[in-house]
């Protein structure tokens, strides 16, 4: 399917929204990493990483190719176990859970490349992200029927709401498989909210989507910050994105978090620059 252009790519930046009522500027910690570290042989992918996350705020993770931020996502969700280190969500340790039990307890990630199922409609892409479906188990529908389909109703309901959201309606009956890069991904988005998790982890959210659509996922994930004091983590090379979407940015270089602070200081830090230079691109350029 063709997705429709946008006039230039700057239509997708404008300022980040204020938070939601009753979250503070500078807030307590959502999210708290300390010393994390995983080797892949003799390859230290994360490197005694250290950051926090405050609630309520649109955080950005960025770095050049190789610096270890989609290994610390897949650390911090449970998709690879830390080798040595403290991740702490609401003041719980997570750092042996599996990603089910992290999803449970309210974060919840994207990946790079998404995940819907392709040969299954987005509709039923949508239901089977849902969280607590008494359906599931039979032993629920011979017991316990008319919970379940209670459940199936409501599920189904929260899946159209999310999906007019997206404008993806039209789409619903659709294969995931045959719809656009960009479409994916707000697919993506949108199974994420399913569990309506308390923080959201974003792969790369910008990565083969048009304008159009990107502003449309960054317009949507302000509106969550904004109404329901949603938290946002994302890893994204595009600059312009990052300067006017997010309140801070934790910046990693062959492992190691070097910097963090708001968008304008850490575009300006020496060991920012010097970073993206060794990697062979200036701050700003993707890659």
């Amino acid at each position: 399917m063709t997705e429709p252009m946008a006039s230039s790519p700057a239509a997708m930046t404008r300022p980040a929204e204020g938070r939601a009522p009753g979250v503070p500027d500078g807030g307590r910690p959502i999210l708290e990493i300390g010393d994390v570290r995983r080797r892949f042989g003799g390859i230290m992918a994360v490197d005694g990483a250290t950051l926090d996350v405050e609630e309520g705020s649109v955080t950005a993770l960025i770095g050049p190719n190789g610096a270890g931020k989609t290994t610390l996502f897949n650390v911090i969700t449970g998709f690879y176990r830390a080798d040595h280190g403290s991740i702490r969500f609401q003041g719980r340790e997570i750092a042996r859970r599996p990603p089910h039990a992290i999803a449970r307890l309210g974060m919840v990630r994207t990946f790079q490349i998404t995940k819907a199922l392709a040969r299954m409609p987005v509709m039923d892409n949508m239901m089977l992200a849902a969280p607590e479906q008494p359906g599931e188990q039979l032993v629920n529908l011979l017991v316990r029927p008319g919970a379940a389909r209670r459940r199936e109703r409501e599920v189904r309901e929260r899946a159209e709401e999310l999906l007019s959201v997206f404008q993806l309606e039209r789409l619903r009956d659709e294969y995931a498989g045959v719809l656009s890069g960009g479409q994916r991904k707000l697919l993506e988005f949108a199974r994420a909210l399913m569990a309506e998790p308390k923080m959201l982890l974003l792969d790369e959210p910008m990565a083969g989507i048009n304008p159009t659509l990107g502003a449309r996922l960054l317009e949507h994930m302000h509106r969550l910050r904004r109404e329901r004091g949603m938290t946002f983590l994302f890893v994204e090379h595009d600059m312009e994105v990052v300067m006017g979407h997010s309140d801070r940015v934790i910046v990693m270089a062959e492992g190691k978090v070097i910097a963090t602070g708001a968008p304008e200081a850490v575009r300006s830090d020496q060991r920012v620059i010097d970073a993206y230079l060794g990697g062979g691109a200036a701050v700003g350029s993707e890659g």
